[in-house]
């Protein structure tokens, strides 16, 4: 159920109707919009009586949501939500570039590929400290050095840090030494991880999972929001299909799809997609095209020397030229899609 408070509502109005809320066992969410305030209600195992709050002061009306994700949705927040961190941000006008190796391997590279993402005007560094990966044979991360390499690169190149979380006890490190929590695909319903990152207060970049729906993508984000985080990012890191040719089949039509469905912002990442260097630059391109607000990049300094997936990594060459590239094309699509500063 919404409740969407009158654009005349008062802050204490609209206290009041969340302390009703939380008065019969329910949660509230309220989410303000750019003309309105609207209260999403969870918690409930049935159906809730409407009439309670139509005539609680400030109220505009009561909308019964037949969808199973309510926090979502354009019903709730018709402007498109930008997901803030610090002083960058993703969502708005500003095509945001989240760019770096796929794990960290030592201070040195994660230096060399931090600098070429700096000058490239990018404003988000990613890197593995923990990696799930499908071989247990293979690199996993640097674990405990890794961590404490995080926030040197914060501080000496002024970006936003983003690294995955693969369980509760890695969440808390995000927290103590990044910026943006990544849920990767494999974790996409983990139900338990996704309601510890709810209770964060980073935002959260939630993947696709490799065989995950529209619908099972979206109702993920919900039980993040549900938690009480709605600093969520989507990432369309394309889902596994019977095509050889690439190592994920991007899904770039799923873009317009949640652009009709929700305001959370959401990203592509072409280098999981492709699983091929050459194929990074065109899927890019193409993401932007079709109106994502970012994307999500892999970079190496060395990638014949990569310990994880060098074989999709873009060398800093090849990485300055995409970004000059997606940049061009996201000038002539941002008028089209109507994204705010």
């Amino acid at each position: 159920m919404l409740i969407v408070m009158k654009t005349s509502a008062t802050a204490s109005e609209i206290d009041a109707v969340v302390e009703v809320v939380h008065t019969i066992g329910l949660r509230a969410h309220p989410l303000a919009g750019a003309t309105r305030t609207a209260i999403g209600i969870t918690g409930n195992t049935g159906v809730i009586d409407g009439r309670r709050f139509e005539n609680l002061s400030g109220v505009a009306e009561v909308i019964r949501v037949s969808k199973p994700y309510k926090l979502i949705t354009l019903d709730l927040r018709p402007e498109k939500t930008i997901v803030r961190v610090g002083d960058a941000c993703i969502g708005g006008s500003e095509l945001a570039i989240i760019a770096g190796p796929c794990a960290i391997e030592s201070r040195d590279q994660a230096f060399a590929v931090a600098e070429a993402v700096k000058q490239s005007g990018a404003r988000f560094f990613r890197g593995g400290v923990c990696k799930p990966r499908t071989s247990p044979y293979t690199f996993q991360g640097l674990g405990e050095k890794g961590w404490t390499i995080m926030p040197e690169i914060r501080e000496r190149f002024g970006l936003k840090v983003v690294t995955e979380a693969i369980d509760d006890s890695s969440i808390e490190l995000v927290e103590r030494y990044c910026d943006v929590i990544q849920i990767g695909a494999r974790n996409m319903q983990n139900f338990s991880l996704l309601k510890r990152a709810g209770r964060s207060k980073l935002p959260v970049l939630l993947k696709r999972g490799m065989a995950a729906t529209l619908e099972e993508f979206l109702l993920a984000a919900e039980y993040i929001m549900a938690e009480g985080n709605y600093n969520v990012v989507l990432c369309e890191r394309g889902i596994r299909t019977f095509a050889q040719h690439t190592r994920n089949t991007l899904d770039l039509g799923v873009v317009p799809a949640i652009r009709r469905i929700s305001h959370l912002p959401v990203i592509v990442d072409p280098s999981h997609s492709g699983g091929a260097s050459h194929m990074v630059a065109p899927l890019a391109r193409a993401g932007v095209a079709v109106g994502a607000d970012g994307l999500i990049v892999e970079v190496h300094n060395q990638p014949e020397a990569a310990l994880s997936d060098g074989a999709q990594a873009l060398t800093p060459a090849e990485y300055a030229q995409l970004i000059t590239e997606v940049r061009a094309i996201r000038e002539l699509t941002v008028p089209l899609t109507n994204a705010p500063d």
